[in-house]
Order: structure tokens, then sequence, then C-alpha cells
């Protein structure tokens, strides 16, 4: 899952940053409304957090700007304005939760979920062929065994799980992974996929990841 965060206060945000990355999100931080809103354009997200009293453009603002063109993805108002008008403010402008601070890291990390999960009550647990991966343990299984996958790995196999049989670009794990702002080179993905298929083998998966020749990758069954 890919969270932007739009913070302007940078020692939060570092922290932040560093609680959603340990629990396994992806996060693009930027400081700015207008950044906030020009990232949530580009479609990549899963969920916004927006800080109220932001320079450019305040998170209000840019929660308005979103939901007038038909934008419905996930949004948490994260500000210290804790007073009742400014929480009907923030609802009624179209955001899912309204967070004060300071808050609980494990409320916040509970509202993300919250906010995230789809109408149909979601299964922690997806499968494909004998595997299955856990999105509150992060642990990949098997008849014959299990892993506990890292923050990229369980992302990426999540995308492959959730869209079996189709082939994704290494330039949409980057984009959906790793984000705009990411240092790493693109042959990082064929790393992780490396990582993957060792762990898969290692399971005895009846499943494989497949390379399509200048097009991606997809998770198939297994060649007999």
């Amino acid at each position: 899952m890919r969270i932007l965060l739009a913070e302007d206060e940078n020692a939060l945000a570092k922290v932040l940053v560093k609680i959603f990355e340990k629990n396994n999100y992806s996060v693009d931080s930027v400081d700015n409304g207008e950044d906030a809103f020009e990232y949530i354009q580009g479609g990549n997200y899963d969920v916004a957090i927006l800080d109220v009293m932001m320079p450019r453009a305040d998170g209000i603002t840019v929660l308005k700007r979103i939901r007038s063109e038909g934008n419905k993805i996930p949004v948490l108002i994260l500000s210290a304005k804790s007073e009742i008008d400014d929480k009907v403010l923030g609802l009624d402008s179209g955001a899912n939760y309204y967070l004060t601070k300071p808050f609980d890291t494990k409320e916040l990390l509970a509202t993300i979920r919250a906010i995230t999960r789809t109408q149909a009550s979601e299964d922690t647990k997806i499968s494909f062929g004998n595997i299955t991966l856990d999105r509150a343990t992060f642990e990949l299984s098997s008849p014959t065994g299990s892993f506990r996958l890292a923050n990229k790995e369980f992302q990426m196999l999540e995308m492959f799980i959730t869209n079996p049989h189709y082939v994704i670009s290494a330039e949409k794990f980057m984009e959906k992974i790793w984000g705009f702002d990411a240092e790493a080179e693109i042959n990082v993905v064929w790393v992780y996929i490396s990582y993957l298929r060792k762990k898969l083998i290692a399971l005895n998966a009846n499943v494989q990841i497949k390379a399509l020749r200048n097009a991606g990758y997809s998770l198939e069954e297994a060649d007999d």
C-alpha cells in the first residue's frame, strides 16, 4: 500500500515515514498543499494524509479540490486543530477521518486500515495456488513452511497475488512501491523478483513469477 503524506513539520514527517515503512507501507512525503494536490492527481496512492495548516495550500483546500474533481482516494486529516468545528469542516469537506495531534501510533495505523478497507470486509489473507500471504503479519506461507517478508517483497507479492496472470511492468512497480522520488535504479525490481522467486522455490510453491521480455512480470501457475 502506498501513502502520500502531506506534513510541513519536518521532524514529525520523518517520524511518520519511519512508522509507516516499519509497518510495510511505502510513503512519499511532501511539505505543502500544492505538491500534495499534484501527487494525488498522479493516481498512484491508496490513501492520503493531509495536515491542515500547510504553506501554498492548506489541507482543507486540497481536500475540496480533489473531491470536486471526483477523486475518491481515502483521506485522513491529521491536524493540531482540535475544535469540534474544525473536525466538522474536515469531514464535511470529504475527509474519511479526522485525527488530532498528538495521536497514538496504534490509533493512526488502525485508522489507515479502516479507511482503506473495502466495503466488503477484506480478509487479511490472500491466496494463489498453494501460497498464502497474510497482510496482517506479512507472512508468506505454503503447506511446507513460511517466511516473513521484508517491506518491498511484501508489497510486490501483494500486487502479484491480487493481479494473477496480469503483466506488471518494472515501471509500475517503481511508481507504486518506490515512488516518484526514489533514488533506486529500475534494476532493483529485478533484484526483488529474484528474492521472491527463491522464497517460492523454498516453499515448494506451485506458482512462479514469469518474465515477459520488454513487458514485465506476472504470477502464473507453475509449469508441470
